[in-house]
């Protein structure tokens, strides 16, 4: 079975499994999308969705992020980890949408990806939720993980891995591609203690199979 075909048998078990797929994080508009997705790196959805939910009841526009001392926004951030550098992205980024781009935030990765924060995995998924457009895939640690684990790519680079699965999954899923493999991350390979024997795309799994041995 070629990468390809495992990936069409894989999309078709998690299509049917949980429907279509959303974001895992609270928002009400693109730029509420855009903090909290600068806020989940090493950190929960559950926990991101909690700090935002208080959060954005006091602010949730690039001009009040722009007029608060970074130090106030390191107090409402402090338990989503690394908040010092989150903040102060979270501050430059919304100065930055404020001085280039009147405060909304640009469609085009290129532009993306040049504010604070925002790397291609930010980009991918700001992109994808807010207008359906998809220059990449998506690799947070989950696709990082399970991708490897299943045998679609041999890799620990994001970047690198995206391009591998790029090549492997047709376009027109490439959104949903990361939500199915980060929705069965935390359903069934978990990864300190994966429920393999209750997964169900173990058929088409390197590791699952393996483990059955």
């Amino acid at each position: 079975m070629t990468k390809k075909d495992k990936v069409k048998k894989i999309l078709e078990i998690l299509h049917e499994k949980f429907g279509k797929p959303k974001c895992a994080l609270d928002y009400q508009t693109p730029f509420e999308l855009l903090v909290a997705v600068i806020l989940s790196a090493q950190c929960t959805d559950v926990r991101v969705n909690m700090v935002t939910k208080e959060m954005y009841k006091k602010v949730n526009t690039p001009e009040q992020f722009a007029a608060l001392p970074v130090e106030e926004i390191e107090e409402m951030i402090k338990s989503t980890g690394f908040f010092r550098n989150k903040a102060k992205n979270i501050k430059l980024c919304s100065e930055q949408l404020l001085s280039e781009y009147n405060g909304e935030i640009p469609q085009e990765m290129d532009k993306l990806v040049k504010l604070a924060g925002v790397g291609r995995k930010t980009a991918n998924v700001v992109r994808g939720e807010i207008w359906g457009l998809a220059d990449g895939i998506t690799v947070d640690t989950h696709v990082k993980r399970l991708s490897n684990l299943i045998g679609l790519v041999k890799n620990d680079d994001p970047i690198k891995i995206e391009k591998d699965l790029m090549k492997i999954v047709p376009k027109e899923s490439w959104i949903d591609f990361s939500h199915y493999l980060i929705l069965q991350g935390r359903d069934k390979c978990i990864a300190r203690r994966p429920k393999c024997s209750e997964c169900e795309i173990k058929e088409y799994c390197n590791y699952g199979k393996n483990k059955d041995k």
